[in-house]
């Protein structure tokens, strides 16, 4: 069993930034990690992942060069820094961690089998 709990969310300006947090416990195995969001309405959909070691990373084509994931391996906590903000970024914001993906990481909703409760990230415009 995976735990997985975020933080960092919040109300942003538009063209702000935020970084979210996602700190994991329980086994320590190697597992890719990953970002969705689901904004009201729509379902939810892939952001980004980052492999076990942090060596690996991956990214929805709609938030490259606006947003980074990265590891503290040490912490076993996963961060997503989220800049220049626009209103369709808000939704809520989930962790999820997939116990399958050994070295790599995945952009599948399904491969994911651990997640966090989201935290909710609001701009406004």
């Amino acid at each position: 069993q995976v735990y997985l709990v975020e933080s960092g969310g919040g109300l942003v300006q538009d063209g702000g930034s935020l970084r979210l947090s996602c700190a994991a416990s329980g086994p320590t195995t190697n597992y890719a990690t990953a970002w969705f969001r689901q904004a009201p309405g729509k379902e939810r959909e892939f952001v980004a992942a980052i492999s076990w070691s942090g060596a690996m990373t991956n990214y929805a084509e709609s938030v490259k060069g606006r947003f980074t994931i990265s590891k503290d391996v040490a912490k076993n906590t996963v961060y997503l820094q989220m800049n220049r903000l626009k209103p369709e970024h808000a939704a809520v914001y989930y962790c999820a961690a997939a116990t399958a993906i050994i070295g790599g990481t995945t952009s599948s909703l399904d491969g994911n089998d651990y997640w966090g409760q989201g935290t909710q990230v609001t701009v406004s415009s």
